[in-house]
Parts: C-alpha cells; sequence; structure tokens
C-alpha cells in the first residue's frame, strides 16, 4: 500500500476533526465514562478548535494517505509550556500520532514517525519527546523502538473527570 503524507490546510479541518475524535475514540474508549469521553472530544476535536490549530504556522499537522483517503495523522510543534525542563535544548514534541484502527500494522505509524524524526533532524533539533497514557503499553513499546525513553516525568492528562496520568518520553538527537 503506497502512502503519502501531505501537510494539512484548512481546507482540511473537517477531515481532521473526523479523524481526530474517531481515532481518538477508538483508542481511549472504555478508560473513562461516555460522558467524559464524548464532552473531551466535542472540546477539542470540533471543527472550530481545529481550524484555530490549522492557522498557527507553527503548528504541524499532516496525514498519511492511502489512496487520496486520510489513514492517519500527524501533530507536532515546538512547545514548552508544559515542561520548563527542556527549555535547556532546542526541542519538538509530538503530540499527536493516530491511525485508524483498521490500517494498524501497515506500518503507517512507522512512516508518520519517521517522518517526524527526520523533520526535527533537519531542523537541527537536539530533543524530541511526547506524552504517552501509562496504560498504553502497545505504544510505549513502539516508541521504544524509535530510541525514545522514560524520562522519569509524568503528566496529568484527564479525560472529563476521569484522572490519568502520561510518561513522557524523549530521545536526543545528535
Amino acid at each position: 500500500m503506497e502512502i503519502t503524507i501531505r501537510r494539512i490546510l484548512l481546507r482540511d479541518a473537517a477531515a481532521l476533526a473526523e479523524i481526530s475524535r474517531q481515532t481518538f475514540y477508538d483508542t481511549f474508549t472504555g478508560t473513562c465514562t461516555e460522558d467524559d469521553m464524548q464532552s473531551f472530544l466535542e472540546q477539542y476535536f470540533n471543527l472550530a478548535q481545529v481550524q484555530t490549530e490549522l492557522t498557527n504556522p507553527d503548528d504541524y499537522y499532516f496525514f498519511a494517505e492511502a489512496g487520496g483517503r486520510p489513514v492517519g495523522y500527524i501533530r507536532f510543534m515546538e512547545d514548552y509550556n508544559n515542561w520548563e525542563l527542556v527549555k535547556k535544548w532546542k526541542a519538538l514534541e509530538l503530540k499527536r500520532l493516530y491511525v485508524i484502527q483498521q490500517y494498524h500494522g501497515k506500518g503507517i505509524a512507522q512512516q508518520l514517525m519517521d517522518f517526524f524524526i527526520l523533520f526535527a533532524q533537519q531542523n537541527k533539533y537536539q530533543l524530541v519527546w511526547l506524552g504517552v497514557w501509562e496504560h498504553n503499553v502497545r505504544a510505549q513499546k513502539f516508541y521504544e523502538k524509535y530510541g525514545f525513553a522514560d524520562s522519569g516525568h509524568r503528566h496529568d492528562f484527564p479525560i472529563g473527570d476521569t484522572a490519568q496520568t502520561d510518561k513522557w518520553l524523549w530521545k536526543f538527537l545528535e
């Protein structure tokens, strides 16, 4: 299957909102109440919010497409607001990497991650980092294959009233 990766444009906002809602729901359903999930989806993946994010030229969103159809996406940006420690380096945060469930196991997540690492290297970042839910072992193993290590730092990431915690993983680039 041929995958193309392209920058998501403002005209793609509705498609991005849809895939964001679907992939987040599929990943985290059952980890919180349905009310908390629906509230979270409406707050963070509504069309207006997605459009606002897409108008920021420093907020990088890219689709992975198969046959011209989005099957996954990645979001990253240079953002030091949530973790003061990483201000010591030029750091790039991987904010989201999701693939539609039916496309899991087809190498799409790997292509998106390769794209992210290459972008970071070409733009002279010293550190890449991300948050991953402490109970998402599958994702943690994926990131470990790319050389990400547990930084020892934790971050609260509630879904509505359901408390959840992310591990912060990092990888230093040469």
